[in-house]
């Protein structure tokens, strides 16, 4: 069974469609923008009780994290990123860490900077169960993974890794997956994760999830004031740490970032973990096809994988195809010897049309896919070099950018998808968020006013589109010609 993802959470994201980099940086919705602003308008206009009620924001997001990551609210403290919080973690282990020495820098350094835990690092490569039970020893006293690799995209298989490991620590760095891959996070014994990138909450964002055992074995060194008892009390004395994970609490973060943690995490709560990565991993799939296609290899995990795509093209630098899609509007990370992309629920077919193309053009194929070209209305209608569009196409085009093709390339290549499939989904998508009503709320006047904005816009010129818009309204095509012909009786051309 597929579970879709409701469209009142995919109509908050604005991203650029060639971005594929969300494994960097995750572009936050409206919703976290807007609460965002109406946080600090609320923090401008201060009076008696501001400060109170924007705390209260802190207490919102820690019981989303807490839902999400199934632990409690008591067993999650709020940390502004991934580093912080595994520093916090490292000043308070003894004994003896295992950690690869190819995990992502936060995970590294702070149990080499910290200095209290001694390192054995583990063997390259994945970290699979079975090289932590050879790396095991009486000494280890805790495992530090990340949850998803961020150059491999290899997707750690926590269960098993919380059997190998016994009675020890078990250290998450889940800021690689948190949000978009459905795991066990509950077997981790801490769990640090940062919100700018899949949860989408922007920077300054995270939290922290300590399980029972961890809160009896580590040391809650960095413990500040309001991590103590009676925190508001002020007698010139130090307050015993506080238990739980208040007690991991350091100072008062910012309530703004708070508040834009919590609707991130309930947008997240929305549209479901599980939908939210079936579309990332099949967005994946489809960019790893667009690079076998043209010859290129995939390098990147492709078992127990998540959203990340890594690859690189025979005899083609990383420079040279980085350049080429940002050239092309493609937003990747470029790494030594290949490419990183790493798509979310939001990004569109269109977008993996854009990087197939780009690619294709990059080996010489003339941008022409395996199909041969395109078809409006039972035609087929052949690519043409960059500048020449056939007359049908054209004509569509134009109407969808308010009756003229831009004369400014790069504009055009924003406002225009690259084939007509693209377009209808693309002409389909604007017109349904104009209305501003999610689709399992319309009315009859909300879906006749999409067919009559797609009408004007020349929808009905390709191919199919009925078809297409009766499955996106959830009518029948009957239906849909029954609003044109009000439409046109309407607004006679």
């Amino acid at each position: 069974m597929v579970v879709r993802i409701p469209s009142s959470y995919l109509l908050q994201f604005q991203e650029p469609v060639g971005y594929l980099d969300f494994a960097r940086f995750g572009p936050p919705s409206h919703a976290v923008v807007e609460e965002t602003t109406r946080l600090l308008e609320r923090s401008a206009s201060a009076g008696p009780s501001t400060v109170d009620e924007l705390m209260r924001w802190e207490d919102r997001a820690r019981a989303a994290a807490a839902r999400l990551c199934g632990h409690d609210v008591d067993h999650v403290a709020l940390v502004p990123n991934t580093s912080t919080g595994l520093f916090q973690v490292a000043l308070g282990l003894a004994g003896e860490v295992a950690v690869s020495p190819a995990e992502f820098p936060a995970n590294t350094y702070p149990w080499v900077r910290a200095g209290r835990a001694r390192v054995r690092r583990l063997p390259p490569g994945p970290v699979t169960p079975d090289v932590v039970a050879g790396a095991l020893t009486a000494d280890v006293t805790a495992l530090a993974v990340s949850a998803v690799d961020f150059r491999t995209g290899y997707r750690a298989d926590l269960a098993a890794l919380r059997d190998v490991v016994g009675d020890r620590l078990l250290v998450v760095d889940g800021i690689q997956g948190f949000g978009v891959v459905d795991e066990p996070w509950a077997a981790a014994d801490v769990l640090v994760v940062g919100g700018q990138k899949w949860v989408r909450a922007g920077w300054s964002t995270g939290f922290l999830a300590l399980s029972d055992r961890a809160l009896e074995r580590l040391d809650p060194v960095v413990s500040g004031w309001t991590g103590a008892v009676d925190a508001g009390l002020f007698d010139d004395s130090v307050h015993p740490v506080a238990p739980g994970a208040a007690g991991w609490s350091i100072t008062n973060l910012s309530p703004v970032a708070a508040g834009a943690f919590a609707t991130a995490l309930e947008l997240v709560e929305l549209a479901g973990v599980p939908a939210l990565g079936a579309r990332v991993v099949r967005r994946a799939d489809e960019l790893a096809e667009a690079v076998r296609s043209v010859g290129g290899v995939v390098v990147s995990e492709q078992v127990r994988r998540a959203g990340i795509v890594a690859f690189a093209l025979p005899d083609v630098s990383a420079a040279v195809v980085g350049e080429a899609l940002a050239d092309g509007g493609v937003t990747a990370t470029v790494r030594t010897g290949h490419v990183r992309l790493s798509p979310h629920a939001s990004t569109t077919a269109e977008a993996v049309e854009r990087f197939a193309g780009v690619l294709r053009r990059l080996r010489g194929a003339g941008g022409v896919g395996r199909d041969g070209g395109f078809a409006v209305e039972g035609r087929p209608v052949e690519e043409r070099p960059v500048g020449e569009r056939p007359v049908e196409k054209r004509a569509v085009e134009e109407r969808a950018v308010g009756g003229r093709v831009a004369g400014d390339r790069a504009v055009q290549e924003r406002a225009v998808p690259t084939d007509v499939r693209a377009l209808r989904r693309l002409l389909v998508e604007r017109a349904i968020a104009a209305v501003g009503v999610p689709v399992e709320l319309m009315k009859k006047s909300h879906k006749s006013r999409v067919v009559r904005d797609l009408d004007a816009a020349g929808l009905f010129l390709i191919r199919d589109s009925v078809d297409h818009l009766a499955g996106e309204l959830g009518v029948t095509r009957y239906t849909i010609y029954n609003y044109l012909n009000e439409v046109r009786a309407r607004d006679p051309e």
